[in-house]
């Protein structure tokens, strides 16, 4: 079977369409298994651009799809993905080259637990296309200090039990004041966790000496606040707080962002969450900030204090789906800068395009969501002059954006 391209899940495409994972284009493989998806059996002419996996768990651990591809077409496959996607709706722009970062830059892990034994249990990633666990002793992705952290975190893990259904996931966070963890999963209808069970995870997290540990949002154990520098401003996280994945891709998504707003008179950062790009706009202009979440505009106004300098900040939590901010909101608003979740951001869009704004940036994690979007503000007179592609999500088919729009 001769696969000719590599699909967008990460997958090798052969003629039908077949899938077949871990296979790169121009390869000649035998394959096993029967339907649309197929298994890899052997690879019989394989591609120069083939490489050898980092990662022992690679093939078996659904977290990576791509770690056998060289880095340089690999990349080259993710901006291609933003142009078809952006084809799609007839768009077309410039294409920065792809922000990467690299192994070991990821400083967010969603870790799943199973029962072990009594004082350690099972931790790793989900098997591909499987709920079977696969164990991790090592992750290359991670921030070493998270890799680090991984037998600490299964000991932590081992009280969380008690209930037959909990399924518990670890959301662990290397802050500036150390690991951060927030516990989902737990079943809470039985009375939720014993005394017991919260004092042996409270002392596993002092051992481990984690900054803080949340069972859904309720703290379990605090030693120190979790806080991360966001522009000139640092930020207490409350439990779950959303960051981008790697400080790298954060760095480089902010200065993108900060020199398309340069000159604005009046700017909106729509979808701000803890403030990533909202901090470093203040420093231009004032800016309205809002956010669905309550906790996370909460903490962006309490890190106000720590940013003196700023032209001025207004925080609002606002569902922005059900009552996104109206044309008439956005008047003397020059820049408008939004960062909506996967689903993207169609009703905030068509108020945007209403607007009397001159620039707008958008910032997607989701190209499909953002092309429908980007279709919207463009058939309102907007052009989409340029566009930075960010994989921040190593060696799996995820590719995140920003693009500038201006009339």
């Amino acid at each position: 079977m001769l696969i000719e391209a590599v699909g967008g899940e990460g997958d090798g495409v052969a003629a039908g369409p077949i899938y077949v994972p871990f296979t790169l284009p121009g390869e000649r493989v035998r394959v096993t298994g029967g339907g649309d998806r197929r298994d890899l059996a052997e690879v019989l002419a394989a591609s120069p651009d083939r490489v050898e996996p980092p990662c022992p768990h690679f093939g078996v651990c659904g977290g990576c799809a791509l770690q056998h591809w060289a880095h340089a077409p690999y990349l080259a496959w993710k901006s291609d993905r933003i142009v078809r996607t952006l084809a799609r709706e007839r768009i077309e722009t410039e294409v920065l080259p792809v922000y990467a970062a690299g192994p070991g830059a990821r400083r967010r892990l969603a870790l799943h637990a199973r029962r072990g034994g009594p004082d350690v249990a099972r931790l790793g990633y989900k098997a591909r296309r499987s709920w079977d666990l696969v164990e991790v002793g090592v992750c290359p992705i991670a921030d070493p200090a998270l890799q680090g952290a991984i037998p600490a975190l299964a000991r932590l893990a081992a009280p969380l039990f008690e209930h037959p259904k909990s399924a518990p996931t670890l959301h662990v966070t290397l802050t500036a004041t150390g690991v951060d963890v927030e516990i989902t999963g737990v079943e809470a209808k039985s009375g939720g966790l014993s005394a017991d069970a919260r004092m042996r995870i409270a002392e596993q997290a002092a051992a481990a000496d984690f900054a803080r540990v949340t069972l859904a949002g309720e703290v379990a154990y605090m030693a120190r606040t979790p806080q991360v520098r966001l522009g000139p401003a640092t930020v207490a996280l409350p439990p779950g707080a959303f960051l981008q994945a790697a400080p790298g891709a954060e760095a480089a998504m902010t200065a993108f962002v900060g020199e398309a707003a340069a000159g604005a008179a009046r700017i909106a950062d729509l979808h701000c969450g803890v403030g990533t790009f909202t901090f470093r706009l203040a420093a231009i202009a004032p800016v309205y900030a809002a956010d669905m979440s309550g906790e996370a505009v909460s903490a962006l106004r309490a890190a106000l204090s720590t940013a003196p300098g700023l032209k001025g900040v207004t925080a609002e939590a606002r569902d922005l789906v059900r009552r996104p901010v109206l044309a008439d909101e956005l008047r003397k608003t020059d820049v408008v800068v939004f960062d909506p979740p996967r689903a993207g951001a169609a009703e905030q869009a068509a108020e945007i395009a209403r607007s009397d704004a001159s620039r707008v940036v958008g910032v997607s994690c989701n190209p499909a969501t953002f092309a429908r979007d980007a279709r919207i503000l463009i058939d309102a007179g907007f052009r989409l002059d340029r566009l930075l592609p960010v994989d921040q999500f190593l060696w799996s088919p995820h590719v995140e954006l920003v693009g500038v729009f201006s009339r």
